[in-house]
């Protein structure tokens, strides 16, 4: 979302907005009457969550956007249930929506599907068109389980997690290794805190108290030193070579702005 355009073009959401976003409607997301016995009865039926105020939420901010009008390339893994493989929306090349229209799907189904967490919101169903009009299903949910990093959920059943876990650390230990070998491992940044224990762990704990305490560790973790994994036991540990992740956070945005600029000067669509 925020790679989104409002009307002006401009992003519809900077990143300082997202705390404001989960504060707000996190409870409305993940209402905490779905606790307790009850809780434990609906998700033995089906996902412990409708899904329908995320769903409101979110087609309402992006309206039409469609993943080929996003600001940013994106890479937005999702899972389809009934083919049983992973589907990715992507701008780039590969997987361009410009060149698959029927991949050019509405920002906000993309969304809502790869927000769509196993056991905690239902699947999400929709269809879109080729170009020669042919219709294309899809049965999509979170793309965690099958590329997932960071780590989907700490709080899950130990087989649950142990899939989960396994899953996050093989992306993370090949993301590494290509870095390494590439000669480029400082552009490689995982930021995340794999000590989070009780209810911070939870994927759906939502009572201001707990997300307040989620903002406290976002803040801490920005002036912790930058780690990295250790292959042999899986543990995030610092990198002496590098800063601070907040440092980091400001080295790749200057990074990241020098080289958007350097493609548009490219393309000769601005001028500087």
């Amino acid at each position: 979302m925020l790679s989104a355009p409002d009307d002006a073009g401009r992003p519809l959401f900077a990143a300082k907005d997202i705390n404001k976003f989960y504060l707000d409607h996190c409870p409305s997301i993940f209402p905490q009457a779905s606790k307790g016995p009850l809780g434990l009865m609906r998700s033995m039926m089906g996902p412990k969550y409708n899904g329908e105020y995320l769903h409101t939420v979110v087609k309402k901010l992006l309206g039409d956007t469609r993943v080929g009008d996003t600001l940013n390339n994106v890479v937005i893994p999702t899972f389809d249930i009934k083919l049983l493989q992973p589907t990715i929306f992507s701008t780039y090349n590969l997987c361009d929506a410009m060149k698959d229209k029927s991949k050019n799907a509405l920002l906000s189904d993309v969304c809502i599907s790869t927000s769509a967490a196993p056991t905690y919101l239902p699947g999400h169903h929709f269809q879109t068109e080729g170009e020669d009009g042919t219709p294309r299903q899809f049965n999509l949910i979170d793309g965690g389980v099958a590329a997932n990093n960071p780590l989907y959920n700490r709080g899950a059943a130990p087989i649950i997690d142990s899939f989960s876990q396994a899953s996050a650390d093989l992306v993370d230990i090949h993301a590494s290794v290509l870095f390494q070998a590439l000669h480029c491992k400082k552009r490689y940044l995982r930021i995340q805190d794999d000590e989070l224990k009780g209810e911070t762990a939870s994927v759906d704990v939502s009572t201001p108290e707990n997300l307040n305490r989620l903002v406290d560790v976002g803040k801490a973790l920005l002036k912790r030193q930058v780690c990295k994994v250790n292959a042999e036991t899986g543990k995030n540990e610092p990198d002496q070579n590098r800063g601070t992740n907040e440092e980091e956070l400001v080295i790749f945005a200057r990074m990241l702005s020098k080289e958007r600029k350097a493609r548009l000067q490219k393309e000769g669509d601005v001028e500087f």
